[in-house]
């Protein structure tokens, strides 16, 4: 495709926005809890239930052989996708969440002990939290946080020397964040891990569908991100891991599939990935998931992420001129999402009065309850953007914050 998309094009892809809410054209603006799907997508989804439908890989019959070819060829899609060296460090999970308990519960429950710390940061999403500390309760090891500042969300990385000690063995942190749209300098932070052997995981789950990644030039040992944030279905998603650090790994499940022989008193397990994916998987999940992946590079990644960029800083500027609102999140360099409140008007009201206006926002916590209570808020309002909205649309999203406003003020 050119270096300047046809947005408009692009947006007539995605039959579901072409629908009216409550009387009004819809306005999709929760794009950072899940993406919309393009026809090409589903077109997957149902050419492969329409045709190939069968388990795979225990069959010898034609259609099994094509939904193992078309769900081993997702994987290696998946490695490019991130620039991964082979599909054999692609493990499929339902998504972030799952990819990064399986981490926990395999590298963590394996490598960490009583004494240990786990780093992360103060912006971390719940999936890349709750995890942590339960493998610090069953094992002995402690949480510590990179700080971040104020409203900005940005990491306070003058307190990093300090924070990476000898007793640090894991340091897990979010590429970009979902409730402030702060970017984390990943790269540079997996570089000064590294050279004291502390292993890192990347949280991709905001950026891998937004803009080029590459889990090599990053330098991470794990990169986790999910289908249904990058215009692929719901329950699938994928962990990245370096093969050296895979085969060290126990498995995460039992059952059949990653099994190479069970006997009565001993079972022999397959190598990674296929060790980690007990049982029948999702496998309509990394065929749609290919289509996405696709879908999203014809684009490029990198006019992804410039669209979505300016659309941000666009919103954020028009909601500044605006008298009593409370923004979120680095007035520069941010991504696809602006959070924010409005004086004396909960979160959750402002999403209720906006999506009787037809636009749809997210209200809450955003499964980052911590940051909240250290910016002293309960909520936040959000509007997250994708390559199909449009300025039209934050225009139309502005002045239903205006009309909410003085609804509140009467």
């Amino acid at each position: 495709m050119s270096l300047s998309p046809d947005w408009a094009k692009l947006r007539a892809d995605f039959p579901i926005l072409n629908q009216q809410v409550h009387g009004k054209p819809l306005v999709y603006f929760d794009n950072a809890a899940t993406s919309q799907k393009p026809r090409k997508v589903i077109e997957a989804l149902v050419h492969y239930y329409e045709r190939d439908n069968a388990n795979v890989h225990r069959g010898i019959h034609e259609l099994s052989n094509r939904a193992t070819n078309a769900f081993e060829a997702a994987r290696t899609r998946t490695a490019k996708f991130l620039n991964a060296r082979s599909g054999d460090e692609i493990i499929w999970t339902r998504g972030t969440t799952e990819a990064i308990n399986l981490v926990a519960a395999t590298w963590g429950a394996k490598h960490l002990k009583a004494g240990d710390v786990i780093l992360l940061t103060e912006v971390e999403h719940h999936s890349n939290l709750v995890p942590w500390q339960m493998l610090a309760q069953k094992t002995g090891a402690k949480i510590a946080y990179i700080p971040v500042t104020g409203d900005e969300g940005v990491l306070d990385l003058s307190k990093l020397d300090s924070l990476l000690t000898s007793q640090v063995k894991l340091l897990s942190m979010v590429h970009i964040s979902n409730s402030m749209g702060s970017i984390n300098p990943v790269a540079e932070l997996c570089a000064r891990a590294k050279k004291l052997g502390i292993v890192t995981l990347v949280d991709g789950a905001q950026s891998a569908g937004h803009l080029p990644v590459d889990v090599q030039a990053i330098g991470c040992d794990f990169f986790a991100f999910s289908g249904h944030k990058i215009c692929g279905p719901t329950g699938i998603g994928a962990l990245y891991g370096r093969t050296e650090i895979l085969e060290t790994m126990p498995p995460y499940q039992g059952g059949g599939e990653m099994i190479l022989t069970v006997g009565y008193d001993k079972t022999e397990f397959k190598h990674a990935p296929h060790r980690f994916e007990a049982g029948t998987p999702d496998i309509s999940g990394p065929i749609g998931l290919h289509a996405a992946m696709d879908y999203l590079d014809a684009i490029g990644r990198e006019n992804i992420w410039k669209h979505d960029q300016e659309l941000a800083h666009y919103a954020y500027d028009r909601l500044a001129g605006l008298k009593n609102i409370r923004l979120f999140g680095p007035k520069q360099n941010r991504a696809g999402l602006v959070s924010f409140l409005l004086k004396d008007v909960h979160a959750h009201d402002v999403v209720t009065l906006a999506d009787q206006a037809g636009v749809a926002l997210r209200g809450g916590h955003h499964c980052t309850q911590p940051l909240m209570h250290k910016l002293g808020v309960e909520s936040t309002a959000r509007a997250s953007f994708y390559f199909y909205n449009t300025r039209a649309e934050v225009d139309v999203f502005v002045e239903v914050i205006k009309e909410i406003q003085k609804f509140f003020s009467a």
